[in-house]
């Protein structure tokens, strides 16, 4: 948690990425955050983007390509988790540690204090670039710098671990095949493996249905009803091809004796426009994937080899990318537009406050002074919330305020139903509307010297109800 609570849990202890959409159910959290690419000539500048995802979205973690800086002090404040990344480049180099504690003081020690970076990538895709330099480093580079986090006592916040293409198995079908290839396995994945379940950190796989399907298995990938693929070996049903594609991960990371570490989804995503002979490829298809992505990897319903499980996963992209290579379809992996307006509707926008006039210049009772647009019908529910623009350090003083009156700030604790998105703006609704509930719901009781207006629109989710 972004310092939102004094004397509760800090965010380096909360459960694991959005970004886009936070669901809790029975206990179990999962999360969904967002691929963060730049090859793009027309994006809108850093802190716009950190600003539009905190106040607009539900979007509560990001995933970098690498750790440009000025992304990194956009997003101080935010309490938005930021994953970045080594390019596989640099993966010989970090394999020295004097290298590997330069390159920590350069890209994260000057940031880590107001940005909340909670992950580092060593490189991406790395067993799939066939490099035998850039293999052979991959295990030592991140024992190296996860020793240097030792050095800096930030080891406890910040987790080491590299993403993998689906490349990696020589086996997927059916899932409980699922192995990986032959020489990675023992020599490179069973040490990385080890690696992570020391360090506590996640196994991460980039899953990809779009690029698995064809026109008999749409339905099938975008999680739409179907028949359903079954395993004759262990009898089981799969209604969707990410299931399948994880199991077949789980099925690989059994076979080498690890069957309790965290699998995190650092890409997937669905294209919205490609060339015209591509089936499958539409605004529609692309927001039934995100969709239903989202609906099922939070949900806690898990797969069928790992029943009850959520998954920490990052859609593919924020935005679309003008500049990428390749097919038309590269260029339209967004969830937005570069004007932040979204390609499709799947429900990552949130509602909060739109006024821009004080209720009230005073912080007590006093005369109401009128709203910037017309006030709600006599006795209709309203409900306070931050304006948009509202500073991140003065709505964490309303929050110190009102729960230092002893108004009950439980939801907003760690595992409270309102904890996530884990960030200071969502915690200071909870907070500001229960002050507001409490004291009568007078125009002056949303004031916070500015900060607070007034909406209609309920802005409860989940099980967070306000």
């Amino acid at each position: 948690m972004a310092n939102s609570l004094p004397n509760f849990a800090s965010s380096g202890c909360c459960v694991l990425l959005l970004l886009v959409s936070i669901f809790i159910q029975g206990g179990v959290q999962g999360s969904i955050g967002a691929n963060y690419g730049t090859t793009a000539n027309d994006l809108p500048p850093p802190t716009h983007v950190a600003h539009f995802l905190l106040e607009s979205t539900i979007i509560n973690r990001i995933r970098l390509f690498d750790a440009n800086p000025d992304i990194l002090q956009a997003f101080a404040h935010t309490g938005i988790a930021v994953t970045i990344t080594v390019p596989n480049d640099q993966i010989p180099h970090l394999t020295k540690l004097s290298f590997a504690q330069q390159w920590l003081k350069s890209n994260v020690q000057p940031y880590v204090q107001a940005t909340n970076i909670v992950r580092i990538l060593i490189g991406n895709e790395v067993l799939s670039t066939t490099n035998k330099l850039f293999i052979a480093g991959l295990v030592p580079a991140m024992q190296t710098l996860h020793a240097a986090l030792v050095d800096a006592s930030l080891d406890r916040k910040i987790k080491v671990s590299t993403p993998h293409s689906l490349g990696i198995l020589s086996s997927s079908t059916p899932p409980s095949s699922g192995k990986f290839r032959q020489g990675y396995d023992v020599h490179v994945l069973k040490p990385l493996l080890s690696f992570l379940k020391a360090t506590n950190s996640p196994f991460m796989v980039n899953p990809y249905p779009y690029f698995g399907f064809s026109a008999d298995t749409l339905d099938y990938a975008l999680f739409r009803p179907n028949s359903g693929v079954f395993d004759d070996q262990t009898k089981l049903l799969y209604t969707n091809m990410l299931d399948a594609q994880l199991d077949a991960v789980f099925s690989a990371m059994k076979l080498l004796g690890f069957v309790d570490l965290e699998i995190v989804i650092a890409e997937t995503g669905w294209p919205s426009e490609c060339d015209p002979a591509q089936v499958g490829v539409d605004p529609q298809s692309a927001a039934d994937y995100n969709g239903n992505l989202i609906h099922h990897v939070t949900s806690g319903n898990g797969t069928p080899l790992m029943p009850n499980r959520t998954f920490e996963t990052y859609i593919f992209a924020l935005f679309n990318e003008n500049l990428k290579p390749g097919p038309t379809c590269e260029r339209n992996f967004g969830l937005f537009r570069p004007d932040m307006t979204p390609v499709y509707n799947i429900g990552i926008l949130r509602h909060t406050a739109s006024s821009s006039t004080p209720l009230n210049p005073s912080t007590g009772p006093g005369p109401v002074l009128a709203p910037a647009s017309p006030s709600p019908p006599d006795g209709q529910k309203l409900w306070c919330l931050p304006k948009r623009g509202a500073d991140p350090e003065a709505l964490q003083r309303n929050i110190d305020y009102v729960c230092g009156l002893g108004l009950n700030c439980g939801p907003i604790k760690q595992s409270g139903p309102c904890f996530m998105p884990n960030t200071v703006r969502a915690h200071a609704a909870y907070a500001m509307n229960r002050y507001f509930q409490a004291m009568g719901r007078n125009g002056y009781d949303c004031e916070f010297e500015g900060t607070g207006a007034t909406t209609a629109v309920d802005p409860s989710y989940g099980k967070c109800k306000y």
